[in-house]
């Protein structure tokens, strides 16, 4: 019986294409050079139904069999329902399917089969009996399945009333006359009904079983493009080159020893790529650990090297893996990304037990080995101070621990402030705690108060979290708000300075009286008091040798009935659009009115701009899915480089599959844009929100036009934020999203891109050719350029901080106007 169900399996995986296609394109025609172990055979004849034709011909061009049993893994775990599970309940049910169906039909090939497979057991059947034996027509009713939700039947035949059976649409003639037997059998007269009732559908039914024998898409076909671009496998056809290649073992690092692999390339064998005048080498390192037959770890290494001066020995490339000691077999494949040839490498490797200790570099980061060393300084001078130590990472929400290092003797009690607001005390040591930043990052002030036994201030310390690197401004530590000071008070300040920017000075007042302007740290400086208690502020202006300066405010010897109120100063950069669709510069500030929540408000600014300078972030997705287009939309963001980017403005570029990478922070060098696409190969899953949260967090600080164009084909896939975080923190951003869909089918996926547009005051475009790529970015640098700025203070002085509507309009005529949805306060 065993072996007659292995010919069967070995048959059945040959003719599964022709059978059972799912791509509406007929037969298919294997693509192995040659014959498949039976195992894998079997495999492939049992989740027939299951694998889509891209996972099937992925599977037949693999040619190491602890690749294709890496391949059987990986198909599991994207099906896994829960992955975060021990389990695999999708194939755990496959599996208890596959047994059943065996014993209840005696093949895979029978239809009955492949609809149990992928829906499971009817909820009802119909059966039509000629006899014990003969049962020519079932029918089961599904009132829903694991992939569709709503209610189906399927109608199987079988000849004689034996044997496999096969689904039965409307018109099949070869089977009408099956049908027509069956009437005068048991439940026949209940058949004739059902099936006039199904022909009458037409079309309909033949939709609805066409939905029910297409094959369930896994969460991600992307997953097949990283998988082979983690194979270390040479293309059929590809060029090759030799290479040096040295194995050296540096030490261990508690159980496993530290492997290092040295990939050396000759200067003559290795292509230049002159991208945008940046000339470079461009390698990428794929590489397999096999152990006992099995596939133990895979990794990828991409390196560019300038050519101006490169090394006259070669190019050295080198990677390091934590072995336990063992035998393996480890394979290296370098492909020159320029050339694309390739060098191939594999050899036994013995690793082998070490005593000496490696010298690993210490994993903290400079912050937390700064703020290590200064507490280590304080103790040993005996000072009380207390740090909060900085979390690793830029964009921080949820829930997160932080940590305070203190030093001295003075400290009893730590007092923790979220936005100015005590939220907790430690009285006792470790003095950390665990905070909800909330869904989704933004700006947050942590502050800490470390307290001696008498509850006064020892020490304190503050962090501001998701400030990002181009934040400008000053802290007043001193004076403290609310405090009495009788004659004199000590103003400190301190400053943060955006990334290459200069600071110039400080200067502190009193009331409005200049009192200090400081040129360098400390910035502290005391203060007389004129008046003896009387109610005053403390202010402290920082100013950036470009001219822009920020402020901070501390009220002193204020009284209880002295409240601050908050006002806010709203600036919307907007776009007229007529009924034709084109942009309108010609209005002035009389032609337009703003509402905030309903309520009129008052324009105090306005300005027409036709050549606004901006910062502009580039979000090109290089995910799996852009195999073939890559190259071309790489190039499109190149030429808007090259056309819009001016003196004045700035530009970034952000790539992102799995997890987003600033490739180039904001500059106008037309050069380093080019070099940050240099390189850029397809792989890995698309994170869209996190990646899109992310570039509007590398916005912050930055004042005037702003806006991101995200080039995007595919929906979101394996993002920590979802969609209504991303869109909340889009809106509190106050960027511009254009959002460029590439041949983009699914709606809801369509539909949030628009949203991200409609919602910033941009714009959405769906393309199905990259050659549109240029058109689309030319529209988007003349909305950029032709913009109207207007500013009004709120009329709002509510504390709350829900979402404020804004309603800009022009009046008497029928523009579309384009602007900010609203903001948060």
């Amino acid at each position: 019986m065993m072996k007659r169900r292995v010919s069967v399996l070995l048959l059945l995986a040959a003719a599964a294409a022709a059978v059972h296609s799912d791509d509406g394109k007929g037969p298919r025609e294997d693509t192995q050079d040659e014959v498949l172990a039976t195992r894998f055979m079997a495999w492939l004849a049992e989740i027939d139904p299951l694998i889509t034709a891209k996972e099937r011909a992925a599977f037949l061009q693999l040619r190491r069999d602890h690749q294709r049993d890496a391949f059987i893994r990986k198909f599991w775990q994207i099906r896994d329902p829960y992955p975060q599970t021990g389990r695999n309940e999708a194939k755990e049910r496959w599996d208890e399917r596959v047994f059943t169906v065996q014993g209840e039909f005696g093949s895979l090939e029978d239809d009955r089969s492949r609809i149990y497979l992928v829906h499971g057991p009817p909820d009802a059947t119909l059966d039509v009996r000629c006899s014990k034996t003969r049962n020519p027509v079932s029918v089961w009713q599904y009132e829903g399945s694991d992939t569709l939700q709503h209610h189906f039947l399927v109608v199987f035949v079988r000849r004689g009333g034996l044997g496999r059976a096969t689904i039965w649409r409307p018109g099949m003639v070869a089977l009408e006359r099956v049908v027509d037997t069956a009437r005068s059998c048991i439940n026949g007269n209940r058949l004739r009904p059902l099936l006039v009732g199904l022909r009458d559908l037409g079309s309909d039914y033949t939709f609805t079983l066409d939905r029910v024998l297409r094959k369930p898409k896994p969460k991600s076909e992307e997953w097949i493009a990283t998988f082979q671009a983690f194979t270390a496998e040479v293309p059929e056809g590809a060029a090759t080159f030799d290479a040096e290649f040295d194995i050296d073992f540096l030490g261990r690092v508690q159980s496993r020893t530290v492997v290092q692999g040295v990939v050396r390339v000759p200067l003559e064998v290795a292509e230049v790529e002159d991208f945008a005048s940046y000339r470079s080498y461009n390698f990428e390192l794929t590489g397999e650990v096999v152990r006992d037959g099995q596939l133990f770890e895979n990794f990828r290494y991409k390196f560019g090297f300038p050519a101006d001066e490169p090394p006259p020995e070669g190019i050295p490339m080198a990677f390091q893996r934590y072995l336990r000691p063992a035998d393996y077999t480890l394979i290296v494949k370098l492909e020159d990304l320029t050339s694309k040839a390739v060098f191939l490498i594999e050899k036994t490797l013995t690793v082998p037990e070490m005593d000496i200790l490696a010298d690993i570099p210490d994993d903290r980061d400079n912050e937390s080995m700064r703020l290590f060393k200064e507490a280590t300084e304080a103790v040993g001078n005996a000072e009380t101070a207390i740090r909060i130590v900085a979390p690793r990472g830029e964009l921080h929400s949820g829930f997160l621990r932080f940590e305070t290092l203190i030093s001295g003797s003075e400290i009893e009690k730590v007092a923790f402030y979220l936005d100015d607001i005590k939220v907790v005390q430690k009285n006792r040591p470790p003095f950390s705690v665990e905070l909800d930043l909330g869904p989704f990052p933004r700006l947050r002030d942590l502050r800490v108060e470390a307290l001696d036994a008498e509850g006064l201030v020892a020490a304190e310390d503050r962090l501001l979290l998701n400030a990002g690197e181009h934040r400008f401004a000053v802290k007043l530590v001193e004076p403290r708000g609310g405090r009495s000071y009788e004659e004199s008070l000590q103003a400190r300040a301190d400053v943060e300075v955006p990334e290459g920017r200069t600071l110039e000075r400080v200067e502190f007042f009193l009331n409005e009286q200049k009192v200090a302007t400081l040129y360098q740290e400390p910035f502290a400086q005391p203060i007389r008091l004129p008046t003896k208690n009387a109610t005053a502020y403390v202010r402290a202006v920082a100013h950036l040798v470009d001219g822009n300066s920020t402020e901070d405010l501390v009220f002193i010897n204020s009284t209880d009935l002295l409240e601050e109120v908050d006002i806010q100063f709203v600036e919307l950069y907007a776009a007229a659009l007529g009924s034709d669709g084109k942009l309108i510069e010609t209005l002035t500030q009389d032609d337009f009115q703003i509402l905030e929540d309903g309520v009129p408000q008052e324009i105090l600014r306005f300005d027409k701009v036709s050549n606004l300078p901006f910062h502009a972030v580039i979000l090109l997705d290089n995910s799996a899915s852009m195999v073939g287009g890559l190259d071309q939309a790489r190039h499109a963001a190149l030429r808007f480089f090259q056309q819009a980017i001016t003196p004045k403005d700035r530009a970034a570029v952000v790539t992102f599959n799995r997890f987003p990478d600033l490739a180039v922070k904001f500059t106008n060098d037309h050069t380093s844009l080019g070099g940050g696409l240099q390189g850029l190969t397809p792989e890995g899953q698309t994170a869209l929100y996190d990646s899109l949260m992310f570039s509007l967090y590398y916005f912050s600080g930055i004042k005037g036009q702003r806006a991101v164009l995200l080039l995007t084909d595919g929906k979101d896939e394996v993002s920590r934020f979802g969609f209504e975080e991303t869109l909340e923190y889009a809106r509190r951003a106050g960027v511009t999203i254009y959002s460029i869909g590439l041949n983009m089918d699914d709606g809801g996926a369509r539909r949030r891109l628009v949203s991200f547009a409609n919602e910033t005051g941009g714009r959405s475009y769906f393309i199905r050719d990259l050659k549109d790529l240029d058109t689309v970015y030319e529209l988007v640098q003349q909305d950029l350029r032709s913009q109207y700025f207007l500013a009004y203070q709120s009329t709002n002085t509510t504390a709350d901080d829900d979402f404020r509507f804004i309603d800009l309009t022009v009046e008497g005529t029928k523009a579309t106007v384009r602007t900010l949805a609203g903001y948060y306060p």
